[in-house]
């Protein structure tokens, strides 16, 4: 597609938010030697990811770990001296994002940006001026913002979402948090932490449904052991602030709960708001997300989308890969097959939770059956050194026990370790390569060992079959 006449800036590519799915789409972009401009409302470039979400909710849930080691009360503690040194990791990573694009001769556009048609943008900048840009390749990488149902009337300051939960000036004596999935499982792990009383409420028999029942129950446990509790099957139907100190919370069953503080973590809403999607031609799903298809690709040709603007899982290290993989597809560059099944999740509760390939369930639906090699963190000399004893690794593996399908960790350090297995399955290692390796002693890594163990004892002499093998590769 040629762009050498007609009026507005022209670029290869053009990239729509600068969060983690925009700046790796942008980058790869220009290195692949594309001319390549990245479109950013906010002054600040990074999105939520750097600002309000990711990185700020990890400062104050490393300090609710060494709070809970030095057992110090901090009530009374001015919310924002527990995120020391968020303001300057924040800012350094906004100089280097700003550094890296400026190093890779990105334009860096500010203003908003709508389409006219496919390949075709206007962009108001803050003066109110407006310029046209085009380019044969648009990524829409434009994130998401919490959901605030109308009923539950989120004010930020009595009511919060998950971007205003940080800005509270003192922890909460008692802190109601509705929901049950990542965002405020998480929250409610750290508030719980840092000792405030701590109740969760959802729908859903269990928060984190999504994931291995097993590991969901160390989440749980731990929740009760920092004073905690969960309601299950509780729908909110309205919130009120007394005027005076407290959110009542009423749930559809009648029950009421009095709390200083509610945080709403029902969901989040990709940010399509003023695009103009259907001037590209670019359709959504049923549930308000850009619908793409496994290249990420719209419904638009030369049009696509990445990050959490598509959905779930809505993750920074995905939405980056995503920006990648949508650039490269784009451009005709090579794209590595079928990484939806290698990808790792970690989820920040207390203790950490993450996944890469199958789970349990997933093994015995696909595969009519499963070994699970199983080591419990207390029975690992280093977990008994460091005081990291609840936990649990969980290695799957086909019918045979010979092929190692997916990896399922709960305790401290679960997020880094999951990268062990998910090379493991990139490299399509056996169960038996996890035997036959030497770890260091003593290491948590050596879970994965103990559990292979586990797999080889269970197996006996049994064999993988073709058939089952062959199930194997069409899954992985």
């Amino acid at each position: 597609m040629s762009f050498t006449q007609g009026p507005g800036a022209i670029y290869d590519v053009v990239v729509i938010g600068s969060g983690p799915a925009g700046q790796k789409a942008a980058i790869q972009a220009a290195k692949a030697g594309r001319k390549v401009a990245v479109i950013e409302r906010d002054r600040r470039v990074g999105g939520s990811c750097v600002h309000t979400g990711t990185i700020p909710s990890k400062s104050l849930r490393e300090h609710a770990l060494r709070q809970r080691v030095r057992r110090v009360d901090l009530m009374d503690e001015p919310i924002q001296s527990l995120l020391d040194g968020v303001g300057m990791t924040v800012a350094a990573h906004d100089a280097y994002m700003i550094a890296q694009l400026e190093r890779n001769h990105i334009a860096l556009l500010r203003g908003r940006a709508s389409f006219n048609g496919p390949h075709e943008l206007s962009m108001r900048r803050i003066d109110g001026s407006q310029i046209s840009i085009r380019a044969p390749i648009v990524i829409i990488a434009t994130g998401s913002r919490p959901r605030s149902p109308a009923h539950l009337a989120v004010d930020h300051e009595h009511v919060l979402d998950s971007d205003s939960i940080l800005s509270l000036a003192y922890l909460p004596r008692t802190l109601l948090v509705l929901g049950g999935g990542v965002i405020a499982s998480e929250y409610a792990a750290m508030f719980a932490a840092l000792g405030c009383k701590v109740t969760q409420a959802d729908q859903l028999d269990q928060p984190l449904a999504f994931l291995d029942p097993e590991l969901t129950s160390f989440y749980l446990e731990e929740l009760r052991r920092n004073g905690g509790e969960y309601i299950p099957r509780a729908e909110a139907v309205s919130t009120r602030w007394d005027g005076i100190s407290q959110v009542c919370t009423e749930f559809k069953d009648g029950r009421r709960i009095l709390a200083d503080k509610v945080l709403v973590g029902l969901g989040r809403l990709a940010n399509v708001d003023g695009l103009k999607l259907e001037a590209a031609g670019v359709a959504l799903t049923s549930r308000g997300h850009v619908q793409v298809d496994e290249n990420l690709q719209t419904t638009a040709a030369g049009v696509y989308a990445a990050g959490d603007v598509i959905g779930p899982p809505a993750l920074a290290s995905v939405s980056m890969e995503q920006g990648r993989r949508a650039a490269c597809h784009a451009l005709g560059l090579l794209v590595p097959s079928d990484p939806v099944s290698r990808l790792p999740s970690g989820v920040y509760t207390i203790p950490e939770i993450a996944t890469v390939g199958l789970d349990e369930h997933g093994a015995r639906r696909h595969f009519g059956g499963a070994i699970v090699g199983r080591a419990k963190f207390e029975e690992i000399a280093r977990g008994q050194i460091n005081g990291c004893q609840r936990g649990l690794l969980k290695l799957i593996a086909d019918p045979g026990g010979r092929r190692v399908v997916g990896v399922q960790i709960v305790g401290d350090g679960a997020t880094e370790l999951v990268h062990i297995g998910q090379l493991g399955l990139t490299a399509e290692l056996d169960v038996d390569a996890y035997v036959d390796n030497v770890f260091n002693f003593p290491t948590m890594a050596e879970a994965y060992r103990i559990a292979a163990f586990d797999i080889v004892k269970q197996r006996g002499r049994s064999t993988t079959s073709d058939m089952v093998a062959d199930a194997v590769s069409a899954v992985l």
